[in-house]
């Protein structure tokens, strides 16, 4: 096999990784212009958000010292550049801004460790291993498609963190290897999340900043995410069926793998179980409701599955140590996977501290309008999937973006739905590998898959879908979809 780009790639541990990226930003900082756009808060359905004002930047001049250089030197009126306080304070604060995803993957990580303590996981793994022992194509098929909808209509993400080691091991079983287990979860929850139907933290906030009815466009999302839901099950089967057919070609280049940290003894499923499985799915339902319609956010939801382990555990019986080693374990394989959000927090505190953000997007909104209708729509979702690198957060990149490209696109003769369609796209999509995506992160470094190895995987996979949003980003333009 001849030697790619991808195999010769060697990418550091994540801590490393993001903190290189954060050094890379703050230099940014120093040669990239500076400038601010006016800002005020709005609410949109349940959330309040802080949106930028269209028409309103203003490029700040640079103030430079040794001492702005060392410890940072503010200057009313002038921007400075990020200095090595600046750089090494990043990170914490970065881990403080992200301080409620950090702690909700804690808390959900602990409940997940009171349900394996129960039994009720592995014995569920275990039905579906015999329901599908010989059929691993079709399990893969309805457990994407699941997670995916969960995506594209709930805007889950984050949740989908602790069944990270669940899916590895039905990989294991069905004789696939770690990447088709992180596929698993990771891309359908990624590619759901990209294909957008009613995901509250894209398309909702998006539509109510671009001034549009909420829900509109449904049925042209629910036919993107339908030919995405296929492109993604049709490329992981494919790899899959490689892999079992033989495990040598394996992108990790070994033939099965072991999983020390996360077997289970063979148990069946009790009345017990489906008694814990029916509260926790009465409570997580009731818990998305909420978010949807009582203004729920993560430390509601965190309740929410904390009530979720105190049922599972009163139900099985457990003893109050056992529950609290349970989660106390829970938690602990999930360190790594949270400090990894806010160690990608850390990116967006040197560009907003260097106050280069608004610059970036100023950049490429005055560069759109020059261009033509067809040819402006693909770039706004170009854009859109290079920001996302710098501002992995839908809600927060629809806030920072849409106040802008929604008139934008009245410039440019597009329809604001059209503007809609390309942020949620092109912020969803690079979702599935750029590495300041804590998500992504975290699931990688829970399956202990080198970041590299990732992205050779995902790369191929992530041109198709962008290649598929541009065909329909076309089509938008031409029905001029409303």
């Amino acid at each position: 096999m001849k030697t790619t780009l991808f195999a010769r790639l060697k990418i550091p541990h994540v801590f490393t990784l993001l903190t290189g990226v954060v050094l890379f930003c703050s230099l940014l900082t120093y040669v990239v212009p500076s400038g601010s756009y006016q800002r005020e808060a709005r609410t949109y359905g349940e959330l309040t958000r802080t949106v930028v004002l269209p028409g309103t930047y203003e490029q700040l001049p640079k103030h430079f010292s040794p001492k702005g250089f060392l410890l940072g030197d503010p200057v009313e009126n002038r921007a400075t550049p990020v200095g090595l306080v600046g750089f090494l304070s990043a990170i914490p604060r970065g881990m403080e801004a992200a301080a409620d995803i950090i702690f909700f993957i804690f808390i959900i990580g602990g409940v997940f460790g009171i349900l394996q303590r129960t039994g009720t996981i592995a014995a569920l793994i275990q039905k579906l291993l015999d329901r599908f022992a010989h059929s691993g194509p079709l399990l893969t098929v309805v457990l994407m498609t699941v997670l995916a909808v969960g995506g594209s209509t709930l805007g889950m993400g984050e949740e989908f963190i602790p069944l990270v080691p669940i899916f590895l091991i039905v990989a294991n079983r069905l004789g696939y290897d770690r990447i088709y287990g992180l596929a698993l979860v990771s891309l359908s929850s990624a590619v759901g999340f990209a294909s957008a139907t009613t995901n509250p933290f894209t398309v909702q906030i998006a539509q109510g900043i671009a001034e549009i009815p909420p829900g509109s466009g449904l049925l042209f999302r629910l036919v993107f995410f339908a030919c995405s839901l296929v492109v993604m099950l049709a490329y992981v089967l494919r790899y899959g069926s490689r892999v079992k057919a033989d495990p040598t070609r394996s992108l990790l280049g070994e033939s099965g793998f072991d999983l020390p940290d996360h077997q289970f003894e063979r148990q069946a499923l009790t009345a017990a179980h489906l008694w814990i499985l029916l509260a926790a799915a009465i409570i997580f339902a009731f818990v998305l409701y909420a978010v949807q319609s009582l203004g729920w956010w993560l430390a509601e939801m965190s309740g929410g599955f904390l009530l979720i382990g105190f049922a599972a555990a009163a139900i099985a019986r457990l003893s109050i140590s056992d529950t609290t080693q349970a989660f106390v374990k829970g938690m602990e394989e999930m360190v790594v996977a949270a400090l990894v959000v806010g160690f990608a927090r850390g990116i967006q505190v040197v560009l907003v501290d260097g106050q280069i953000m608004d610059s970036l997007i100023y950049a490429a909104a005055s560069l759109l309008q020059h261009f033509p209708r067809y040819v402006a729509a693909e770039g706004m979702f170009l854009f859109q999937s290079i920001l996302n690198f710098f501002i992995p957060s839908g809600s927060g990149q629809a806030a920072v973006t849409m106040p802008l490209m929604a008139p934008l696109a009245d410039v440019l003769g597009l329809t604001r739905q059209t503007a809609v369609f390309a942020f949620t796209s092109g912020d969803g999509f690079s979702n599935t590998l750029i590495p300041t995506s804590g998500v992504l992160m975290a699931m990688l470094a829970l399956a202990k898959i080198p970041y590299e190895k990732w992205l050779r995987f995902v790369f191929p996979l992530f041109v198709q879908l962008s290649l598929l949003a541009g065909i329909f980003l076309a089509i938008a333009v031409w029905i001029d979809f409303q």
